[in-house]
């Protein structure tokens, strides 16, 4: 199912960008300054690749299509779950960006909210990924319906093919290199 092709890779592009964020963390524990430019395009891939461009699909796309073709046990129960902490992972990402601004306007404290925050979205997303790889996923190839995988596959083709979309991935793709450059990642 080449929908879920695509979001797996967009995962392991999130995942490289998690990576970024957990030795970012470590350089300042370790005495380091912030780098809030970093800090700021790091949110900014979060709210406009991982959240926007990929959740957006899982929740608009597949996650509606499950539970409309699966039942209320699917939509109650494991896409619930999904879209739980997608909202968990959106509630880190704000409080990490505003611990960014104080930090900017002077508050030398925020840096442990900085930390705290980009650590806990980290975590968060790598457990939401596996699960969604290892088992939701697996479940929407076993349970739905051919057609209605053809019928996502189609979504994602379009959704993929617009150029806002192309454009937003290309840009992103080529954040993600550059900060695993920085930090000494690849």
């Amino acid at each position: 199912m080449k929908s879920i092709d695509i979001l797996v890779q967009e995962h392991n592009n999130i995942q490289r960008v998690l990576a970024v964020v957990r030795k970012a963390c470590m350089d300042i524990v370790e005495g380091g300054d912030v780098d809030t430019e970093d800090f700021l395009a790091i949110v900014d891939f979060i709210k406009n690749y991982a959240d926007k461009h990929h959740h957006g699909k899982e929740e608009d796309m597949l996650f509606a299509d499950m539970s409309n073709e699966l039942g209320e046990a699917i939509k109650v129960g494991p896409v619930q779950g999904m879209l739980i902490e997608h909202d968990m992972g959106r509630r880190f990402v704000k409080l990490l960006e505003e611990a960014i601004k104080r930090y900017q306007a002077g508050d030398k404290g925020a840096k442990v909210d900085i930390i705290a925050n980009a650590i806990g979205y980290a975590h968060l997303l790598n457990d939401h990924i596996d699960k969604e790889n290892n088992v939701l996923y697996q479940f929407a190839l076993r349970q739905l319906k051919d057609e209605t995988k053809e019928k996502l596959d189609r979504e994602f083709n379009e959704y993929e093919s617009l150029d806002e979309h192309q454009e937003r991935r290309e840009k992103y793709i080529h954040m993600v290199k550059e900060l695993q450059k920085k930090y000494n990642l690849i």
